[in-house]
């Protein structure tokens, strides 16, 4: 693996900066739970389309106490500014989810870096503020050589314990109950919840819609919203 520092050195400043020890120890790991044994869970959404339900998701998040950490593709970050900085200013964080959200299995090692950091740029350029060195690959597809090289940026690989799936909406088959007993099934110290937010052309967000019911739900089973940044050492 190339040095992070070495990448860093010959990088403008701004794009990534070196990840902090508590990150660099989730290096070389698909990391699809946090390093826990508390009944805690963490909330994320994907954003890579459009920004509908995204007003409901960050008020129900505001008013349930709720935090969340956003991945969003760069491209996502140029077309929808103004939603960038709302999910900052509402005090959650922001990971990286490659710019064009390409299969990188189809992409040379150049290509993939390529993608990571142009959506880097674009994440500092629209949200105003740091993001996260954490990336979650498009479509879950890993690789350790692959891991290894968004390591090499600065960036641990976070991915999930389990979809929800209601990005698929009715047309694929869920609803919000379904969408709900995704998350309730998978529930397990660490866990990490992926949803999403855009309707992929369908009328319906049902991750937003089924949102109150998973917070509800999982604390009335005794697990808390954890926040990732502090489980996972991502705060700069």
């Amino acid at each position: 693996m190339v040095a992070a520092a070495a990448v860093f050195a010959a990088a403008p400043p701004s794009v990534a900066v070196p990840a902090e020890d508590g990150v660099s120890s989730l290096y070389g790991s698909e990391n699809r739970t946090m390093p826990t044994r508390a009944r805690v869970v963490a909330l994320t959404f994907n954003a890579a389309w459009e920004t509908e339900g995204l007003d409901t998701v960050l008020e129900v998040l505001r008013r349930q106490h709720a935090p969340a950490t956003f991945f969003l593709t760069g491209d996502f970050a140029d077309r929808h500014p103004d939603a960038a900085r709302a999910i900052a200013a509402a005090g959650h964080g922001i990971g990286n989810h490659s710019y064009n959200h390409p299969h990188f299995e189809t992409l040379q090692p150049g290509e993939r870096a390529a993608e990571v950091l142009r959506a880097d740029r674009a994440l500092r350029a629209a949200a105003g503020t740091t993001p996260l060195p954490f990336f979650r690959f498009p479509y879950g597809d890993t690789t350790p050589q692959e891991i290894a090289e968004v390591n090499a940026l600065g960036f641990a690989d976070i991915e999930w314990t389990t979809d929800t799936k209601g990005y698929l909406g009715p047309a694929g088959g869920m609803t919000v109950p379904k969408v709900v007993q995704r998350a309730l099934d998978a529930l397990r110290p660490g866990a990490v919840i992926q949803m999403h937010v855009g309707s992929d052309g369908q009328d319906t967000v049902l991750d937003a819609d089924a949102l109150p019911r998973i917070i509800d739900a999982v604390r009335a089973r005794g697990y808390e919203i954890a926040d990732l940044r502090d489980s996972l050492g991502g705060r700069r």
